[in-house]
Order: structure tokens, then C-alpha cells, then sequence
């Protein structure tokens, strides 16, 4: 969320963002509806202004008829200028409703060097490999090798869901085993956080005005010790982390706070009808270790950096070949002010295809969630936030092929292979 007094003094600024992104909110309209509550609040200063005034002018009468005199008067007066002020306040509550709802649907401000009219590569890694034979994608090996059974899911969940079995179920707790002990290297807290959440986190994450509401599961409950409206289901474990520290005052020395989280996530994938509708590249429930920071904001633009950097030093190491992307403006979600992704090859589909991003919000989620920190001269301020992919599903297919071989087995990468126990996965 956008503060209102930053608003009010960088129109043109938020203006420009806004149309960078191609985002059709109305800043005007919440300018507009700022003015009138703040002409409703002058009107109560006022009348405030007002009794105090006549409050302090009975102190001092010399007498009980000049009292009465200034009490029968200030009545009237009261009576007069709320009279005036009743249409404004019955409008109120309206008012502010309207404003908190159009505040919340302000996208974060664009950073200077975020690309607009499409993104911009940034660097290609990795040698995307040359096969002499007809290739499969992954979703015909995990059939032919038994380790991935959408038939079977489908059946008892629905398209988008998934078995991983055998050495596929291997091959992803290999995956996650190798970023947890990459993470813990670099000092970074591991976290299984909860995969529900209240709607005013989920809120305070800025993902449900984007992508709205369709995108997330949300589960009905009648306990009395949750929200009355129910619970959203996690689309990423970035949700649960960022809101652990919801109202908190971390400490400056604490900074930056660098967390991970494992966790299974959940999305509709409402905006994706008849794409990827094979295999598992796009599911309703997958696997994921996602990284978050936070940290100062003069801090945030290296932090953001480092989180690349691990990114890549993973793929580096699963020798898998990628390019690093500045994602246009268009294509942000609304709390990033800047997101890089990567973008993995994938044989199957004879193209690059996201498989990590990493994203700097600045305040954009803290201020939501009032995370702050004392800066130097002791005075609060808002924390920046960021997070990142470490591993989700998508590098198992990436791993699958472009390791696959002609007899259709797939190798295993040498750096996986002390978690997995095995160098190859063959049915033969």
C-alpha cells in the first residue's frame, strides 16, 4: 500500500507507474474522495477548535450570568455548525470505505530501471543441450518411467493435480534438501510456516486486489477461533512469512532478517484455461522454498541482488540452462516495484519457460502490515521487503529434459546425487 501523503505529494510520479503497469485504477478518483475527508476532518477540527475555545472562555467569566450567556451561546453555535455538518458526516462512512477500498488497489511505484513494452534479457547461462533423437517432454516420461500419475489424480482431485511417485518423489525432496543446506550456508532461518491464513494477511501480502480473489483458495470455517469469513489457502509461503512480523518493531541490529520456508502452496490458476494443461508445469498444488528478507531500505536494492545471486548459483550448480530477465511493468504484480525472473530452457517445449523469480516490494507490504524498524535518530520507520524462489516443481521438469537420454532414462545432476542415492531413473 501506497501512503496517502506520498500519493498527494508525487502525483505525476504515481500517475506515471500506474500507466506504466497498464493498471486501470483511478488516482484522480482517490485524490478526490482524500479531499472530501479531509474537509470533513477540517470541519470536526473546527467545531473542536471551537468548544475548546468556549470551554476556556466559562473559566474565566467573572460571573454565572456571563457564564450562562457564553453556554447558551456556544450551544447554539454547536447546534448550528453541526447542522451544516450532518449531510458530510452521514457521508462519511461511505467515503472512507470507498477511499480504503481504491487505496488498496494502488499498485506499488515502478522502479527507475524496471523495463516498459516488454522485458529485457539480461544474461544467458548454461549450454542448452543437442539431442540426436526424438525428445520427449517431461510429462511423456513421467508416464513411460512411472514417477508422475496425473490419470490417477484426475481421478480422485480433478485436472492440475498430480501423483509424484518412486524416484520423481526422490528427486523433489533431493531438490529441496539441496536448498535448504545452500540457505543454511548463508546463515538464512528455515521456517515450515502455516499454509492458511486470515484474509487481512492474505490481504496485507497485496495479492488479492491483483490477482484477485478467483486466484486463491479460500475455505469456509465456522471455529470460533478463527476469522468469521474463513481462511485462504497460501499461494506461495512468501504470505505466511511476511505476515509473521505483522504489527512488530524489529530490531535495527536484526536487520536484515533473512528467512526461507517450505511449504506445499495452492492456486486456482483461474487466468490459465487451456494452457499447460499437460503434465505438471501449472497445478493447483505444488512444493515450494521460498526466500524472503527483510531488511532497511537503503538496503533493499543488494539485498534483491543477493537473492539472485543464490538463484543462480543453484541452477549454476544443477547445470541447467537459463537467462536472467528484468520483467517489463506490464507483467508486475502489484506489491513488486521490481522483479527479476529466471527462465529455464525447456527441450519439451522448445523455449524458456519461469522457473524462479525474486522480487523487491520496498514498503509496499510492511506499511499494510505495520513492520517497522527505528532507524538511526530512533524514529520508525517502515521495513522493505523481498522474496524469492529457491525451488518449486518446474526445475524437476527442467532437470527431466534436458537430462533425458536416448534409452529414455534420466540422469540425475551430479549434485543431487548424495541426496537421491542414485545417479539415473530408468524402467528397464
Amino acid at each position: 500500500m501506497l501512503d496517502i501523503k506520498f500519493i498527494r505529494e508525487n502525483i505525476k510520479e504515481v500517475k506515471d507507474s500506474v500507466k506504466k503497469r497498464g493498471s486501470k485504477v483511478d488516482v484522480d478518483e482517490l485524490l478526490n474522495l482524500d479531499e472530501k475527508i479531509k474537509k470533513i476532518n477540517q470541519e470536526k477540527e473546527s467545531l473542536g477548535a471551537y468548544k475548546n475555545s468556549q470551554n476556556e472562555a466559562i473559566k474565566i467569566a467573572g460571573s454565572s450570568e456571563e457564564k450562562k450567556i457564553i453556554i447558551t451561546d456556544t450551544a447554539s453555535q454547536v447546534t448550528e455548525m453541526e447542522k451544516e455538518m450532518s449531510s458530510d458526516l452521514k457521508e462519511e462512512k461511505d467515503l472512507r470505505k470507498k477511499f480504503n477500498e481504491l487505496v488498496y488497489k494502488i499498485p506499488n511505484i515502478v522502479l527507475d530501471d524496471v523495463p516498459v513494452g516488454g522485458y529485457k534479457v539480461l544474461e544467458k547461462r548454461g549450454k542448452i543441450p543437442k539431442f540426436d533423437f526424438k525428445i520427449k517432454d517431461h510429462s511423456e516420461l513421467g508416464e513411460s518411467l512411472d514417477i508422475i500419475d496425473t490419470k490417477r489424480a484426475a481421478n480422485i482431485a480433478g485436472t492440475r493435480f498430480y501423483y509424484l511417485k518412486k524416484e520423481g518423489a526422490l528427486l523433489e525432496r533431493a531438490l529441496i534438501n539441496f536448498a535448504f543446506d545452500t540457505l543454511l550456508k548463508k546463515k538464512f532461518i528455515p521456517i515450515i510456516p502455516p499454509v492458511m491464513i486470515s484474509p487481512e494477511m492474505a490481504k496485507g501480502s497485496g495479492y488479492l486486489e491483483s490477482a484477485s480473489d478467483s486466484e486463491a483458495y479460500f475455505v469456509k470455517t465456522d471455529s470460533k477461533e478463527e476469522s468469521e469469513q474463513g481462511l485462504y489457502l497460501i499461494g506461495t509461503s512468501e504470505q505466511s512469512l511476511i505476515a509473521m512480523h505483522a504489527g512488530e518493531i524489529l530490531g535495527k541490529k536484526d536487520l536484515p532478517l533473512r528467512y526461507f520456508a517450505f511449504s506445499t502452496c495452492f492456486r486456482k490458476e483461474a487466468g490459465s484455461y487451456g494452457k499447460d494443461t499437460k503434465g505438471i508445469f501449472r497445478a493447483h498444488q505444488f512444493d515450494k522454498v521460498e526466500i524472503v528478507t527483510f531488511c532497511k531500505p537503503e538496503d533493499a536494492p543488494k539485498e534483491h541482488e543477493l537473492i539472485l545471486s543464490i538463484q543462480k548459483d543453484l541452477m549454476d550448480q544443477l547445470k541447467l540452462p537459463y537467462q536472467v530477465v528484468n520483467i517489463h511493468a506490464e507483467d508486475l504484480g502489484a506489491p513488486a516495484a521490481k522483479k527479476y525472473d529466471i527462465e529455464t530452457w525447456m527441450p519439451g517445449q522448445d523455449k524458456y519457460r519461469e522457473t524462479h523469480s525474486t522480487s523487491n516490494c520496498i514498503n509496499f507490504q510492511a506499511r499494510r502490515l505495520e513492520i517497522k524498524y527505528r532507524d538511526e535518530n530512533n524514529k520508525l520507520q517502515f521495513v522493505s521487503t523481498l522474496n524469492g524462489t529457491a525451488f518449486s516443481m518446474r526445475p524437476i521438469i527442467a532437470i527431466m529434459e534436458n537430462y533425458q537420454q536416448k534409452d529414455g532414462s534420466i540422469k540425475i545432476p551430479q549434485v543431487l546425487q548424495k541426496y537421491t542415492g542414485f545417479k539415473v531413473i530408468k524402467n528397464f
